[in-house]
């Protein structure tokens, strides 16, 4: 039985560019505390191998003390550790991987050409591929099947499943074709699940701390087991904080505040929101400085979207003997036939699009 952690895009020392200056300077430093978590997490768990498939660094210009933050948590991982450079920490002379000597059991991926090492002990052979510049037009896969020596085959790269532009494009047929048991793969910052072609299963486990809002929810790694021809993945959660989007609808509510605190979730302490300020307000233009002070406290950091409309009555010209009139009627009629809230809310929403395009010929916003 072989048990693998396996994370990849971890980003270090990313900028955080639409965070304020104090708190991307915090998020940099927890990104080091994630490297922490991420090599306790192999020691307890009793990880055989650990594997990571690329852009463990946002780019060449890093921090030493994070590089020397991340030799010193792998070489704790009390297990052998392999690195395959993609194509934001690419491998040369000059790259954070040329930049200190690393521990033993970490091996690095310096060639774009597939290089196997083999673990006798474990049974098992890992082969994995660097990217030696931002980008790489071939897949690095082309042409390779394992060989059938009696050992487990793993692989570890960066690159695009079907992928057709710049970062290592990859076949699912070069997938099928490969004769490894576990492709550990990185690049695709979304978690895929294990997927399968032919014999070989392979995963993406996404990122392990977000670092934006196209990159929401709860992130970690995969902990892969191998057990006798049986392969299973587990999400395991890695990250600090996390980045939601919450609608706060203000129609209904006394104050915007209210609307406000009512679509807070209770556990967002310690996450990282954008919150949509959405539905009819009386006024043009919500004034967000006291909104934002109110989140104060009770999120690490927000961000406020005013996407309200003016409140208006959608029924004034409803007995105009003219196309809106009758169109209006329509839609009172309709809407006194409704079931639920969802049809009814959808029918609302018609009557300001019709109104719009007959008024104005201009969608409202949605």
């Amino acid at each position: 039985m072989l048990h693998i952690l396996h994370a990849a895009d971890l980003h270090l020392d990313a900028p955080f560019a639409s965070l304020p200056a104090h708190k991307a300077a915090e998020r940099r430093a927890e990104q080091r505390d994630l490297i922490g978590r991420l090599a306790d997490l192999a020691r307890t768990r009793g990880a055989d191998l650990v594997l990571l498939s690329g852009d463990l660094f946002d780019s060449a210009d890093t921090y030493a003390e994070t590089t020397q933050a991340l030799a010193r948590a792998l070489g704790q991982t009390g297990c052998p550790v392999f690195i395959a450079p993609g194509n934001h920490d690419y491998f040369t002379l000059r790259s954070p991987y040329s930049a200190l000597h690393w521990p033993e059991n970490v091996h690095i991926f310096r060639s774009a050409a597939l290089e196997a090492v083999e673990l006798p002990d474990l049974g098992c052979a890992v082969h994995g591929a660097a990217f030696t510049a931002p980008a790489r037009e071939d897949s690095p896969l082309s042409g390779f099947a394992a060989p059938g020596d009696g050992l487990i085959h793993l692989g570890v790269l960066h690159g695009e499943v079907d992928g057709k532009g710049r970062y290592g494009p990859i076949p699912r047929a070069e997938i099928a074709a490969s004769g490894l048991a576990y492709l550990a793969l990185g690049h695709v910052h979304a978690g895929s699940g294990l997927q399968w072609e032919g014999g070989t299963a392979w995963a993406y486990p996404g990122c392990p701390e977000g670092r934006g809002f196209d990159e929401l929810g709860e992130k970690g790694g995969l902990w892969v087991t191998l057990d006798d021809g049986a392969i299973s993945a587990e999400f395991v959660p890695l990250a600090r904080r996390r980045y939601r989007i919450v609608e706060a609808d203000v129609s209904r509510a006394e104050r915007p505040e209210d609307a406000l605190l009512a679509a807070l979730p209770e556990d967002a302490g310690d996450d990282i929101l954008r919150v949509l300020l959405t539905g009819e307000s009386g006024v043009e233009g919500l004034d967000l400085a006291p909104l934002a002070r109110l989140l104060e406290g009770r999120c690490y950091s927000a961000d406020l979207r005013d996407m309200t409309r003016v409140r208006r009555d959608l029924w004034s010209r409803a007995e105009e003997d003219t196309l809106t009139g009758l169109f209006l009627r329509r839609m009172r009629e309709r809407l006194a036939a409704a079931g639920d809230g969802d049809e009814r809310a959808a029918l609302e929403r018609a009557v300001r699009f019709g109104l719009a395009a007959l008024e104005h010929g201009e969608e409202p916003m949605a």
